[in-house]
């Protein structure tokens, strides 16, 4: 398994969480990294990119000034800070990796290589 995410669980509306994803990639450094979420029914919906260096992040409008994705390359993590959760904000999140995808194809989670096998997040009261 290249990608293992964990951190979710349930938590109140107006929380936050922190995911991490443990990536078995190597060089860690030269992928470009997502976060993705999908409830039952739906497709597969982007949430936030970081680019191989860090320099480089995009958001979704609907998580923009709550969630905030970084990446720790020495320990080869991925994280995803998401505070005010919403009950719209319950899924399954995933980690995506890629070591040649462009910026402007972020959005596209066919374009990625490698995922992992997801956690679930659920905001409820």
């Amino acid at each position: 398994v290249q990608l293992v995410e964990s951190g979710g669980g349930q938590v109140q509306p107006g929380g936050s969480l922190r995911l991490s994803c443990a990536g078995a990639l190597r060089p860690f450094g030269n992928f470009a990294m997502a976060w993705f979420r999908q409830t039952a029914g739906t497709e597969r919906e982007f949430v936030a990119y970081i680019n191989w260096s860090g320099s480089q992040t995009h958001y979704a409008d609907s998580v923009q000034g709550r969630f905030t994705i970084s990446r720790d390359d020495s320990v080869h993590i991925l994280y995803l800070q998401m505070n005010s959760l919403q009950p719209e904000d319950t899924a399954l999140y995933f980690c995506a990796a890629d070591p040649i995808i462009a910026p402007r194809n972020a959005y596209f989670s066919p374009k990625y290589n490698f995922w992992g096998r997801g956690t679930q997040v659920t905001v409820s009261a």
